[in-house]
């Protein structure tokens, strides 16, 4: 099980934007700001932005996170804003039934390069 996610931005004002749009279109929301840094989530902050002291080594290309959506509009509603707010399509909103029948999923990279997608696992 997974506490929390950090992901490195280059760009704290952009990122903000940019996650602010596309996890409020889940069901999730900016529950601290940090300087350089804010922390995302219901309850408490399960995804953490920053951009680091030191940037890092490789590519953050390898980075994915999937976020739990409650429903398959609220899939297609992450996938709009994130391109609206300077995303990357990398999937539109679909079925995936190659990882179960009712996998309807949408994916997005980030302005920094980082793999999102969002998923819902029930039928329509």
């Amino acid at each position: 099980m997974i506490d929390h996610i950090s992901l490195p931005v280059s760009d704290i004002t952009r990122a903000r934007a940019f996650y602010d749009a596309v996890l409020a279109a889940v069901g999730y929301r900016r529950m601290m700001d940090f300087g350089q840094s804010a922390g995302y989530g219901d309850a408490h902050p399960h995804l953490w932005i920053a951009v680091p002291e030191q940037p890092p080594a490789g590519p953050a290309a390898g980075v994915h996170i999937a976020f739990r959506a409650a429903s398959r509009d609220a899939v297609d509603a992450f996938h709009a804003a994130a391109l609206a707010h300077g995303g990357t399509d990398n999937g539109a909103p679909g079925l995936r039934p190659v990882y179960h029948p009712d996998y309807y999923a949408g994916f997005v990279i980030d302005p920094d390069g980082n793999r999102l997608e969002a998923v819902c696992h029930t039928a329509s």
